[in-house]
């Protein structure tokens, strides 16, 4: 009877001793796989995805956007509050895995834990020191004598000790109190727990802690974004100029979602592979648990206690992974919503580029066709000119308004095309005119100034003019200014061998002494005075000098009655008077002065006055 006692009382430790082991082997099952390393490197990737959430509100420009973001803004908040809640509680069994040397941290975690220990033993050292040295205050009192001499040696030796305790301890909590704070402050953080902590202060707060109450619809409506108006959408852009902003917009737009959407898929990727060895772990637990439940039921309480002891074991490692897993879990579901809004979200930005787009290569064929157009009614129009313009002057004038109605009307498509709202190009027009005007008053009244020289009473090239004093011959008109040869005086056509160039505005200058040729005649009045005395018969000397005049103009009287008709044509009133010679008489101090007035050609001028010069030298001769 005792021997079958003995037998079960060893049976029970048996058991006992079976089921620790069995609870130390389901302790040590197999988790994650992650060190401290590569849960610090897990939380750094999830921070990184949580960021680019900043990106996507600078990108929200109507409120169907805002309400997506805002929508992926709690996603990702619960994904990094489940992040940090896993990383939490896989930080134990890492702990527990480094302290024991397997870590890469094992040693600044052993360094810290020595650090403890030490003030540990310090703080009982300074306790048990302070009762020892009230135990022996208490003595002093009732002791007298050699006694109390030694008792009060004693008391010295104490106190000493427990000064130099407390100074140890003193020094020895500084330094602890110093690597707490660097490692509370990210810095020097040498636990997993502190490196996790740090990296949550990194992140607002309420990320880093497990999302107790989910934020309601109705809240999430209320939070606005700064890109956003609320019941406004962006409007449509009506030139070519800002469709293609609005093309290129969109064009980043989506690339930046779809960075978005690798980064997700990134990190689901990774969760996965976190995931699967808990999972598995949890299936083999089940598996466990359904054969120890399936077992037959005995009463032997040997049995029994194994049993329970199982169970229990299995009941806390399956609780242990489950809180471990549910987090990974919880982030795949939340990170596929999270990728398929910003699927919708980029679907809906494809379809509103493609629309953009399409707007954008029709506005731009009909601008390339409107400017064929207008290019092919410009040819035209020169052909035109050309064919029915035999004038060249005309022709020329023709020609220079065809140019400017081209580029004028090139320059009203283009800003009408390009530009989003008539009222800025109202504004862009007004600022820009105003500008020009002061800026360029001189060269816009020579533009102005250029219609009045190129008009039927203006100048045309080889006109023969005079201007500010010089006369010269017209090789050009352009429209700010106008270029001369200057011919030398004495009506000759010979060049001085130098040109001038004179403003379009000089025809506003009252004292400018512009003065050109009528159109169409080419005569110029030139006169010889003779003096003659008292005492000679001045008829018979006016009639002989105004002869030789009449006889060398005879030669081409023609040409000056011709150019007389072209007068009486072109001009409303006709200066009295025919081209011929005329002759008049002034009295003169020494005598009278026979004045003969002739027209001459200024192609021949010289020739005309030399031939009369000589003819009356030798009539006064004779």
């Amino acid at each position: 009877m005792r021997s079958f006692h003995l037998k079960r009382v060893f049976g029970l430790v048996v058991a006992i001793l079976v089921s620790g082991v069995w609870i130390l082997f389901s302790q040590t099952a197999p988790g994650t796989g992650l060190d401290s390393a590569g849960l610090v490197q897990y939380l750094n990737q999830t921070i990184g995805w949580y960021r680019q959430l900043d990106l996507q509100r600078q990108m929200v420009t109507d409120p169907d956007e805002g309400m997506v973001v805002n929508d992926n803004e709690q996603i990702a908040n619960q994904v990094v509050s489940l992040a940090f809640e896993f990383a939490r509680a896989e930080a134990e069994s890492i702990e527990k895995e480094e302290a024991s040397g397997g870590g890469r941290d094992g040693a600044g975690a052993s360094h810290s834990q020595a650090l403890r220990q030490m003030l540990t033993s310090l703080d009982q050292q300074v306790r048990a020191n302070q009762v020892e040295l009230d135990s022996l205050r208490q003595k002093l009192v009732n002791e007298a004598g050699r006694q109390r001499e030694s008792l009060q040696t004693r008391i010295d030796e104490v106190r000493s000790e427990l000064e130099l305790a407390q100074v140890r301890r003193d020094a020895l909590r500084s330094m602890a109190e110093f690597i707490g704070g660097s490692s509370a402050s990210g810095f020097g953080a040498t636990g997993i727990r502190e490196k996790i902590e740090a990296l949550a202060r990194s992140v607002p707060a309420a990320l880093a802690k497990p999302a107790t109450k989910p934020e309601t619809s109705a809240t999430a409506n209320e939070r606005i974004y700064p890109a956003t108006a609320p019941g406004t959408r962006k409007s449509q852009p009506s030139g070519v100029w800002g469709l293609a902003l609005d093309v290129i917009d969109f064009s980043k737009r989506m690339r930046t979602i779809r960075d978005a959407i690798q980064l997700t898929d990134s990190l689901n990727q990774d969760l996965k592979g976190l995931r699967t060895p808990l999972v598995n772990t949890l299936r083999e637990l089940s598996k466990r648990g359904d054969e120890l439940a399936g077992q037959a039921d005995t009463s032997d309480q040997i049995v029994l206690v194994q049993q329970k002891a199982m169970l229990d074991a299995l009941t806390a490692q399956f609780k242990r992974t489950a809180d471990t897993v549910l987090p990974l879990s919880k982030q795949g579901i939340l990170l596929e919503l999270y990728k398929k809004n910003l699927t919708d979200w980029l679907g809906s930005l494809e379809t509103r580029y493609s629309a953009e787009l399409r707007n954008l290569l029709v506005r731009l064929a009909m601008l390339v066709v409107v400017l064929t157009a207008i290019i092919g009614g410009a040819e035209l129009w020169r052909r035109a000119i050309f064919g029915y313009v035999r004038d060249p002057r005309r022709r020329y004038q023709y020609l220079l308004l065809r140019k400017i109605v081209f580029w004028c009307v090139i320059a009203i498509v283009l800003i009408f095309s390009f530009a989003n709202e008539l009222s800025s190009v109202a504004t862009f027009a007004g600022l820009i005119t105003a500008g020009v005007a002061v800026a360029l008053q001189s060269v816009i009244l020579s533009v102005v100034a250029y219609f009045f020289l190129i008009g039927r009473y203006g100048i045309r090239v080889g006109d023969r003019v005079q201007v500010a004093g010089i006369t010269g011959e017209v090789v050009d008109v352009g429209l700010v200014r106008f270029h001369l040869l200057e011919l030398l005086s004495g009506g000759e056509k010979t060049a001085s061998g130098r040109f001038v160039a004179f403003s379009n505005s000089i025809v506003f200058q009252s004292n400018a002494g512009f003065f050109k040729q009528i159109p169409g005649t080419n005569f110029v009045w030139h006169e010889v005075t003779l003096t003659v005395s008292p005492d000679s018969d001045y008829r018979l000397a006016e009639e002989r000098l105004r002869g030789v005049v009449e006889t060398i103009f005879a030669e081409y009287r023609d040409e000056m009655e011709k150019q007389y008709r072209h007068l009486e044509k072109t001009l409303t009133a006709v200066p009295a008077g025919a081209l011929q010679p005329t002759s008049r008489l002034h009295p003169a101090p020494s005598g009278l002065e026979v004045v003969i007035r002739y027209p001459v050609d200024l192609m021949r001028a010289s020739e005309i006055d030399d031939r009369v010069t000589r003819e009356l030298l030798s009539v006064i001769d004779r």
